[in-house]
């Protein structure tokens, strides 16, 4: 392989000041994401009178010690809640991510019960149902530590709880496709919620704490007049003794997750990764935080980028000089192969057509796919339409579509208009789709829209013969460009689950490392598959 041949000078005025703009989203996106442990943290006291433990302490101690853990959606929700985007409190009620229990690795959703008791708020089932959906893809077992108030009477949606049913339904669906289901029930489990517990191959409950039932007191005593204690009517003791709900009976939250570890230790499960030899590469990763300029419209190298995720910073180009604002070729992370598509400027025919290739070839070849985005879309005019474009372009995106190899997908600039679909955009279900703090994702740029409709205005004053209104108009395309910026912001997107989390740029290359070996051991691993999930008894 050839390495790249960095040409960036770190000590030059761009770089710094990209670094330093990078840095200051970083420090906002820290200071947004922390509001959610805050929050939380402000209900210790009341956890430790309880003798429980908070959520984040009860993720930790699940956790194995020194693995890493993948936390996903930490945005969701952000800015949704509140008309104030400084009292936005992001992540869902819900902590959710990847990590390894006693050796295996696993998907785990924990209520985050110190906030708001765990109420479900609408972004935290979009959040659950997309961590679902990457379990069943990715073969992993599904780990659940439930503590939830339930749903917000205050206020309730129906499309909520109708579309709450997918929750249950996928729990059915992993245990039936050989994925067990493990739930550690800390605290409530109620209404529609008991399902969540019920729907799990393994159930641990904590003496005192677990509470589980179809109608609670209140509900209870409205709906029949029957008074029962919380206890009596779905506490830890009546399930594990009498109802046959629970499986386990620990005396806390720690001898719990000890509980929820030897059960995943005690499962035959093999995440098959051999050991590779690898150089590091060849240029400091920290380097990542200087080279994506504020500015969108600035252009960038990425093969600068790619000599600072890849081993050696050793690339194989395909089609160098064929369509060559698209970037294509192999490399290997951690001794693992992988086929890298990403953009030095917009995609021309030559560019779609030269990645449909590529596509294909690492289908062949069984290479997995990372696609780093940094495109305002699909060249447009006369020679680019007479030259094919919308049917390779079309292609392209057949081949995005239904490539047989695990796809990831990097927002590490702008991803603009068809540019985001040719570009295994999250529409494109990649396997997992992060984004850096810089990126930009939009139909188009916000100064674009704005003039295509100042154009679309003043066609219209032609045609009815009127003149132009000029403070009008200009007001029109501020409106639009502020619309535009405002949605195509990193924290916009991810608050609406549209990736699964903003990263430092720094990480980009463990965190790819860690989902390539994610898939290869899902796609290897043969789950005992059954006609039916496993029923309580």
């Amino acid at each position: 392989m050839a390495r790249i041949i960095s040409s960036v000078s770190p000590a030059s005025e761009g770089f710094q000041a990209n670094r330093k703009g990078m840095l200051d989203l970083l420090d906002r996106l820290a200071e947004i994401e922390g509001r959610a442990r805050a929050a939380s943290e402000k209900s210790r006291d009341r956890f430790e009178k309880r003798q429980q433990l908070l959520p984040r302490d009860r993720v930790a101690l699940l956790l194995d010690p020194g693995r890493a853990f993948i936390e996903l959606s930490r945005l969701a929700g952000y800015g949704m809640d509140t008309d104030d985007p400084e009292k936005s409190v992001p992540g869902g009620g819900v902590i959710a991510g990847i990590g390894h229990v006693a050796g295996v690795r696993c998907m785990i959703c924990a209520s985050d019960s110190g906030i708001a008791a765990g109420a479900l708020q609408p972004m935290g089932l979009d959040k659950q149902l997309r961590a679902q959906e990457i379990a069943l893809e990715n073969r992993l077992p599904y780990v659940q530590l439930v503590e939830s108030a339930g749903a917000n009477l205050m206020e309730y949606r129906v499309e909520d709880f109708v579309r709450g049913g997918n929750l249950f339904r996928n729990l059915a669906r992993l245990s039936a496709a050989g994925l067990p289901v493990v739930t550690v029930t800390h605290g409530s489990s109620t209404a529609g919620g008991a399902y969540q517990t019920g729907l799990s191959d393994h159930i641990i409950m904590v003496r005192g704490r677990t509470r589980a039932f179809l109608a609670g007191p209140p509900l209870l005593k409205a709906a029949t007049g029957e008074i029962a204690t919380e206890e009596e009517l779905g506490g830890a003791e009546m399930h594990t003794g009498v109802s046959g709900l629970g499986d386990y009976l620990a005396e806390d939250d720690r001898e719990a997750l000890g509980l929820a570890r030897s059960i995943l230790g005690g499962i035959d499960w093999d995440d098959g990764q051999e050991p590779r030899d690898y150089a590091d590469p060849a240029y400091d990763r920290d380097d990542l935080l200087g080279l994506m300029p504020m500015d969108h419209r600035q252009p960038v190298d990425m093969k600068e980028v790619i000599a600072r995720i890849v081993d050696g910073s050793e690339f194989v180009e395909f089609g160098a000089r064929y369509g060559s604002g698209t970037v294509c070729g192999t490399a290997t992370i951690a001794g693992w192969p992988i086929g890298i598509i990403t953009n030095n400027g917009p995609i021309d025919p030559d560019g779609a057509a030269k990645a449909r290739h590529f596509i294909q070839a690492c289908c062949q070849a069984g290479t997995p796919l990372l696609y780093l985005n940094n495109t305002t879309g699909f060249m447009v005019g006369r020679s680019y339409e007479e030259a094919g474009a919308i049917k390779h372009g079309s292609k392209m995106i057949q081949a995005v579509t239904t490539a047989t190899v695990p796809q990831f997908t990097i927002y590490c600039g702008a991803s603009f208009g068809a540019g985001n679909y040719g570009m295994c955009g999250r529409g494109f279900h990649p396997r997992f789709c992060f984004s850096w703090p810089n990126a930009r994702t939009a139909v188009m740029g916000g100064e674009q829209a704005a003039g295509t409709m100042a154009v679309v205005q003043e066609m219209r004053a032609e045609r009815l013969g009127q003149p132009v209104d000029r403070p009008r108009l200009d007001a029109l395309k501020a409106r639009i460009i502020n619309n535009f910026d405002r949605q195509m912001d990193a924290t916009y997107t991810s608050a609406r689950l549209l990736d699964d989390g903003v990263i430092d740029p720094r990480d980009t290359r463990d965190l790819i490392l860690e989902l390539m070996q994610m898939a290869r051991a899902g796609d290897a691993r043969k789950p005992r598959e059954i006609q039916f999930a496993v029923a309580r008894p």
